[in-house]
């Protein structure tokens, strides 16, 4: 397990629960709660990249397209995952 490849992935996780977030009020967890669903979410979304695409892993070294599949792959699984966690919470509270 490539540890600064997962840390990337999560960082990114985070940032991109956060824009989510911001971007749609209605299912916003708050910043804490978008920050943790950005981080689960970042984990899983980048480490499924990663199995899906060889070269994002970042196994032979880090180079800059390994860093930016990282970043894509933690972010937008960031985003879902808030979004999907958020719209539930929504729907609970009806």
């Amino acid at each position: 397990m490539n540890w600064v490849a997962l840390i990337i992935q999560l960082i990114a996780g985070a940032v991109g629960g956060n824009i989510a977030g911001a971007a749609a009020k209605n299912i916003s967890l708050g910043t804490a709660g978008n920050s943790i669903a950005g981080i689960v979410g970042g984990g899983i979304g980048g480490q499924i990249l990663s199995a899906l695409i060889p070269a994002l892993s970042g196994a032979g070294g880090l180079d800059i397209g390994a860093i930016v599949g990282q970043i894509a792959g933690g972010g937008v699984g960031g985003a879902i995952l808030m979004a999907i966690i958020g719209a539930i919470r929504q729907a609970m509270n009806k």
